[in-house]
């Protein structure tokens, strides 16, 4: 078989690898296989035989690297016929039963061609549009490797460096496992926590969201302060028992950045138990609430309420609406999900919260539609307008 030289090319790969932070040899041998193709194109193409190629015409070519011999072969796998139309897609079967005197070769058999071209043939223009490919086709394969390491990781946390700032987003470095020191990832303005002070060098935990693919230019990871999962990740590494799924999370309802500044981030996580001896609200908490406050001051000072789910969904509401005291609960239409909620008046403002944040956080966390009243209001209203009470307590 014919062979172009490239001669240092093992060296070249070895250099290549080393300068893209350890990118895997096959990876930069993939990209070279992948360029030098554009360029066996771009060389046919320029040879002005009045052909139009489509852009499919060379899926059946393929280069094939020999890091032995350091060169390179250009094959096409043709399809053997009585009579050839297209050599670059078909061969006849006397020509293969020359080249390969005993093959048991017959018509409608494919078989692999060496069509590499002459080594001054391929030309310049050729070489530098290898050249060119190669680098792009380097940064894909990056692109490629930073894609299948952190796709695994999509929904865990990260622990995240400040590098700069774009408009109002911050663009953070994350570490990366397969040899690059660093890899960049986008924190969105609407990901970001108010409570936070994005200064450049400064680390964080961040809730890893999306992995963007294709080649698209700037970070490809998208990351998240605010997203009810970080809440989630944080309190598995605190909890052993929810590691060991003694302790389950059954639902989170979060308001990163509420309506307005004033009241603040806050959370609501429903958690529970199918052991008797465990008490899944206390195991959150932890002694003198050393493990809650530790996902608090990860989240700068985040209002957390955890509560005790419920397969009972007036309890359940209850629950969810801490830390107010609740007087009963009626479930108004079980089918479309509206609950009605009694509170003594000094409770009231304590169970809406400010800016109706905390019965916002409980609906979201239960799925029911809550509306809340004073209980000494809504049994003078009864009366006065002679309706029977309704009978659903807790």
């Amino acid at each position: 078989m014919s062979l172009i030289t490239l001669p240092g090319l093992r060296k070249m790969i070895d250099e290549i690898s080393h300068l893209y932070n350890n990118l895997p040899k096959s990876a930069v041998a993939e990209a070279l296989r992948e360029a030098l193709l554009k360029g066996y194109q771009r060389y046919r193409r320029s040879q002005g035989t009045g052909h139009q190629f489509q852009d499919d015409y060379f899926d059946n070519f393929e280069v094939q690297l020999d890091i032995e011999e350091e060169g390179f072969r250009v094959l096409a796998m043709k399809k053997i016929v009585e009579n050839v139309e297209n050599s670059d897609h078909e061969i006849s079967l006397n020509e293969v039963l020359d080249i390969a005197k005993e093959a048991q070769a017959q018509l409608g058999d494919e078989v692999v061609s060496d069509v590499t071209p002459n080594q001054k043939e391929f030309g310049r223009m050729a070489a530098m549009q290898t050249k060119q490919v190669l680098l792009q086709q380097l940064r894909d394969q990056q692109r490629k490797m930073i894609q299948e390491e952190f796709l695994e990781l999509q929904e865990t946390i990260l622990q995240a460096r400040v590098v700069r700032f774009e408009k109002q987003n911050v663009i953070m470095a994350v570490q990366s496992s397969y040899g690059q020191a660093e890899v960049e990832a986008e924190l969105p303005k609407k990901e970001q926590l108010p409570n936070d002070n994005y200064r450049t060098n400064s680390t964080f935990k961040v809730y890893l969201k999306k992995v963007r693919e294709g080649s698209q230019k700037g970070p490809q990871l998208i990351v998240s302060r605010a997203a009810a999962g970080l809440v989630v990740e944080l309190f598995t590494i605190e909890v052993p028992e929810i590691e060991e799924e003694i302790v389950r999370i059954i639902a989170v309802s979060r308001e990163a950045n509420p309506p307005s500044f004033r009241p603040g981030p806050r959370t609501k996580i429903a958690v529970d138990t199918l052991e008797r001896d465990v008490d899944p609200v206390g195991a959150c908490i932890g002694a003198r609430g050393s493990r809650i406050q530790s996902v608090v001051n990860e989240l700068r000072g985040e209002k957390i309420d955890v509560i005790r789910w419920s397969p009972d969904p007036s309890t359940y509401i209850a629950n969810s609406l801490s830390p107010a005291k609740i007087d009963q609960v009626i479930l108004v239409n079980a089918d479309e999900r509206q609950a009605l909620v009694l509170v003594g008046d000094n409770q009231l403002s304590l169970a809406i919260g400010k800016e109706g944040q905390n019965v916002r956080l409980a609906a979201r966390l239960t799925g029911w539609k809550i509306d809340i009243k004073e209980t000494k209001q809504y049994m003078a209203d009864l009366e006065s307008q002679n309706i029977p009470e309704l009978s659903q307590d807790r």
